[in-house]
């Protein structure tokens, strides 16, 4: 019975989305986080009968055809991508990002990784990194007898010292964008990685090209609405309870099949 497998497929599916919203709702505090959602397609059909080929019985072409389903299965999980709003915190190296762009940051591999998060840190050799210690590029080296930094909306810092009144500058922060940012992988930790679905890295000054502007002293929060998702988390719920009853009415189906003499 078609039945059994199609509602199987069906259980899976709205088990792999409240997976999903399960990991929207545990990150729903964590700086520069997109919603994700889980979006599916149906299996291919039966043929019984093409619609538009001849009717054997009168010669007539067939309008509609029979064509019967066999479930679902998953499509993709994508990012919802959207600017999350930005609080304030007060800290020199919190920079949050109004717009469009990522940091990058190298890998101790060598490779380049890709983030919105901007609670960055100072290393012990004054050096600006990430919260795992991840350099961020370009590189850009705080002297330890700086009084305080200021980092502008085009992403110049400067740093202020006792002994002098100007500021001097230490560097410009860059801003990365992507033809096609979802197709960027997630590797954990607020990092994602380039891909061939997402496209090269084209990195510019921030406010430009496209790219969004810095603000210091601000993160950005998580753009998780946690009120929709505890619906869509009802709505999954139900959904899996609903092919669950496809199941055991199907199991109904065969045992009254095999009870018949």
């Amino acid at each position: 019975m078609r039945a059994l497998k199609i509602a199987a497929t069906g259980m899976a599916a709205q088990q792999m989305r409240v997976e999903t919203i399960s990991n929207n709702l545990a990150n729903m505090s964590t700086t520069g986080y997109n919603t994700r959602r889980a979006e599916f397609a149906d299996l291919h059909y039966q043929q019984q009968s093409r619609a538009g080929t001849i009717n054997a019985l009168g010669g007539t072409v067939l309008p509609t055809g029979v064509q019967l389903g066999l479930g679902v299965r998953p499509a993709a999980v994508t990012v919802q991508l959207a600017q999350g709003a930005l609080s304030q915190t007060g800290g020199d190296l919190d920079i949050a990002i109004d717009g469009n762009g990522f940091f990058e940051v190298t890998l101790p591999s060598g490779q380049g990784a890709f983030t919105r998060d901007g609670a960055l840190k100072r290393s012990g050799d004054g050096l600006i990194v990430t919260s795992d210690g991840f350099a961020v590029a370009p590189e850009i080296t705080i002297p330890t007898d700086a009084r305080s930094l200021s980092i502008n909306a085009d992403g110049e810092v400067y740093a202020y010292f006792t002994d002098t009144p100007e500021a001097e500058l230490l560097g410009q922060f860059d801003l990365v964008g992507f033809t096609n940012p979802k197709g960027l992988e997630a590797m954990g930790g607020n990092l994602f990685l380039e891909t061939e679905a997402s496209g090269q890295p084209l990195a510019g000054t921030p406010g430009r090209d496209g790219l969004g502007t810095l603000r210091q002293g601000y993160l950005e929060d998580s753009s998780v609405d946690a009120v929709r998702e505890v619906t869509e988390l009802i709505e999954a719920q139900r959904g899996y309870e609903l092919n669950a009853k496809v199941i055991s009415a199907a199991d109904q189906m065969l045992g009254a099949t095999t009870q018949v003499r």
